[in-house]
């Protein structure tokens, strides 16, 4: 973790996982897909770990000299920055009839893909995934996501995992959509 709990970004740090975790792995990042596309987000919840930060930070343009300014820092501009409660309050909401912006819902097709994954504490990976998430709702609205995403996953006891931290990283600064109702 870096600071204020930020999630790790060195991709480098750390030793690869063993062939059967990323196995593991790769199979939970499909279910959480398969949970997202079929709407089912109470399910889909319990991935999470109660201390979760589930954050997209906004970009910005930068030179070559100032990359690493062309991302928000936490507590700055920011598409999601949620904690496990929030989301439920969100999922919640969707159920209550009164998120008019997913009534009728949005068909999903989440993409998920370039799993990279290495120990970054005790019983803690750090994993990396790209994404494509395809969008639709009532006859013409169409959108599409493409970013990675770079996690901090718990192994559990039982050979389970949670995901602790989630930092979604869109390949866009600017999102053309009519809202951003949809998990990633």
């Amino acid at each position: 973790m870096g600071a204020a709990g930020a999630v790790v970004t060195d991709d480098l740090a750390g030793s690869l996982v063993d062939l059967d975790t990323w196995y593991r792995l790769q199979q939970f990042y499909f279910y959480e897909a398969e949970l997202l596309d079929d709407g089912r987000f109470a399910d889909w919840l319990e991935l999470f770990d109660e201390d979760l930060h589930y954050w997209a930070p906004t970009r910005s343009n930068r030179t070559r000299r100032q990359q690493a300014l062309s991302i928000a820092k936490e507590n700055e501009a920011a598409f999601y920055d949620e904690t496990k409660d929030s989301l439920a309050w969100r999922i919640r909401r969707f159920d209550s009839g009164m998120a008019w912006a997913e009534d009728p819902p949005s068909r999903t097709r989440h993409l998920i893909s370039n799993l990279t994954a290495r120990h970054s504490g005790e019983n803690e990976i750090t994993c990396r995934t790209n994404f494509i998430v395809w969008r639709s709702r009532l006859e013409r609205e169409q959108d599409w996501y493409a970013g990675e995403r770079r996690d901090i996953v718990r192994a559990q006891e039982d050979g389970s995992f949670l995901v602790a931290k989630r930092r979604i990283l869109f390949d866009v600064n600017v999102l053309m959509v009519k809202n951003i109702s949809t998990f990633f």
